[in-house]
């Protein structure tokens, strides 16, 4: 079971990226699923979580209105798109499948996770 991140890079402020998770091994079409993010000395953090049919989402106040979660439950896929990136959005960000329906901003609630992919936004 593996859980694959990919899409970060190294941009400019203001540009946008496109995160993907993949699964493999088995689908979390029935999970929540969750994007957080960990800069250097600080906690991880969910940044944006979703339900399994894509009916609930949650955005930190941090990336509200610039970053949005989505779905596809054929292709076992959940994406990160992240517009208008700042600075302070630098950080290894990961996907991890929640052990419910739905999402949770206790990373301990999540059962599998990515490798992690590393977002640089230079400003």
């Amino acid at each position: 079971v593996q859980l694959q991140a990919s899409g970060g890079g190294l941009v400019q402020a203001g540009a946008s990226l496109r995160l993907s998770c993949a699964a493999s091994g088995r689908t979390f079409s029935n999970n929540g699923m969750g994007w957080f993010r960990q800069a250097p000395g600080k906690e991880r953090e969910l940044v944006a979580g979703i339900s399994w049919n894509g009916g609930f989402t949650y955005y930190a106040d941090s990336v509200k209105g610039r970053f949005t979660i989505s779905r596809d439950r054929a292709k076992s896929t959940v994406y990160l798109q992240m517009d208008s990136l700042k600075s302070e959005d630098t950080a290894v960000y990961y996907c991890a499948a929640a052990q419910g329906g739905t999402y949770s901003t206790n990373r301990r609630l999540y059962k599998y996770w990515g490798q992690g992919t590393q977002v640089t936004v230079s400003s």
